[in-house]
């Protein structure tokens, strides 16, 4: 006899293929059911009854519930209801003897994907849960690309004030044709704020072309910007069109352009001057009609006065302005960040993970981000894969984040003075280490094992203007 009070689960070696859940409280049907559809390379798991089937849920991911309506302790359909609640999103597919299609049909309007009449007939039992499958797979990448591309276009925008600002002002630079700079510390969404700028141009229906000037050495950089013709130089076997050519009608990204070499700017500078340039090997000037964006991490007028940029091309490009804040200066949208990207890749590694601890959510809020959006972004997805339960919690965060508090490392020295108050101490123990940092608040924060943001408040909250 096999029955299990529990869910059993067979095809443990698939770690990759379609989990389905069996459930039904006839042990023959059940053992049929899970040797059909383990032939077919799912990885099975089966319960006795809809009690059981529940807790399974609420320990494990399923791709598809298989499900008879009528079972001891919890019928199929108040088990349903409840699962929805639990996992809304994963699709049921209800079994029924004929005596019960009313049922069926009411299971349906509570939510099912479908139902089957006993006896199964297996190639419809088939032909159901391969449909089953495939259309929430498809409703699992069409929403993964939607948060993403909602993300793109909003999320980035935040809630915090230096957020709002560049909001206003891209909702104002966006409609023009003026070239525009971004400035923005790596991984701050620099090429995202040039993605909405495109998207929400005249330029739209048109190609937005994107090149990194770092990712390729002065001699193909120019080839790649403005083409070249055949037998230009060796192993130039066929004519090429550059990015500029690809990106007429439309707009182009230059990202990291304070790493072009001099003798390209000049070229770029042509470019925004002239809408004309010759493909390298070539005589003949091709007329372009582009939008240039830039971004950069570096000063760029710095960059100017130390003669490694251009001059001209620098007050060409200066035109518009914009500067995407550090993730330490939008502490107000940590959080936010934390939790869309908690949605984004529990629903991608299909992990039933309802949000993050109080003490993980407040190391994060405390961090100083020097990776900015991309670092909390890696942070969560690791988080995400590593949790244990269904809350991530400081364990599974990087022991960088882990900072030991200044409270804590006060009650951890040998000495401790009496007649003094923590905060005394704590006082006393930030203005000799920023003394012995030389006024160094980078390495102050360091060597108390805290982030810059928490000293930063820290001196705020105690008057120390140093």
């Amino acid at each position: 006899m096999m029955r299990c009070s529990g869910p059993c689960t067979g095809n443990e070696d698939m770690p990759n293929s379609p989990k389905i859940l069996v459930v039904d409280d006839d042990p023959a049907h059940l053992k049929m059911l899970k040797a059909v559809l383990s032939e077919q390379s799912y990885t099975i798991s089966i319960a006795g009854d809809g009690a059981s089937a529940l807790a399974a849920v609420e320990k494990q991911f399923y791709d598809l519930i298989l499900m008879d309506l009528r079972m001891p302790k919890l019928n199929g359909l108040e088990a349903q209801k409840r699962i929805k609640t639990i996992s809304p999103d994963t699709p049921i597919i209800m079994m029924t003897a004929y005596a019960s299609v009313d049922t069926a049909v009411e299971a349906l309007k509570a939510g099912a994907a479908d139902y089957l009449t006993k006896p199964i007939d297996i190639d419809e039992l088939t032909i159901l849960v391969r449909k089953a499958l495939h259309h929430r797979q498809l409703e699992l990448e069409n929403k993964y690309l939607k948060e993403r591309l909602r993300f793109d276009f909003a999320a980035f925008i935040g809630r915090s004030p230096a957020m709002r600002n560049l909001f206003e002002t891209l909702a104002l630079v966006a409609p023009s044709e003026a070239t525009t700079l971004i400035y923005g510390e790596s991984g701050t969404g620099k090429e995202l704020v040039a993605n909405a700028i495109h998207q929400h141009s005249p330029r739209r229906d048109h190609p937005f072309i994107k090149l990194n000037c770092a990712a390729l050495p002065e001699t193909l950089l120019e080839s790649e910007l403005f083409g070249h013709e055949k037998g230009a130089f060796t192993g130039a076997t066929v004519r090429k069109a550059g990015r500029f050519h690809q990106a007429d009608q439309g707009s182009i990204l230059l990202d990291e352009i304070a790493e072009m070499a001099p003798a390209t700017q000049a070229k770029i500078l042509r470019v925004l001057q002239q809408k004309e340039f010759e493909p390298v090997g070539g005589g003949n000037t091709t007329k372009v009609d582009v939008r240039v964006i830039a971004a950069t991490n570096k000063d760029l007028q710095a960059e100017m006065e130390a003669g490694r940029f251009r001059e001209d091309l620098f007050y060409r490009l200066n035109v518009v302005t914009l500067n995407v804040p550090p993730l330490r200066e939008r502490g107000e949208d940590i959080a936010r960040l934390a939790e869309h990207f908690l949605k984004v890749y529990a629903e991608k590694n299909r992990r039933l993970i309802k949000g993050i601890g109080p003490h993980a959510l407040d190391l994060l809020m405390r961090h100083d981000w020097p990776g900015n959006v991309r670092e909390l972004e890696n942070t969560i997805e690791r988080a995400v894969i590593l949790a244990r339960g269904h809350m991530i919690t400081a364990a599974e965060l990087p022991k960088s984040i882990q900072h030991a508090s200044v409270e804590e490392r006060i009650l951890q020295t040998e000495t401790v003075p009496t007649g003094k108050t923590l905060k005394d101490m704590e006082r006393d123990m930030i203005l000799k280490t920023l003394e012995d940092s030389d006024g160094n608040r980078t390495r102050t924060a360091e060597t108390l094992g805290i982030s810059r943001r928490t000293l930063q408040l820290k001196l705020k909250e105690y008057g120390i203007n140093r």
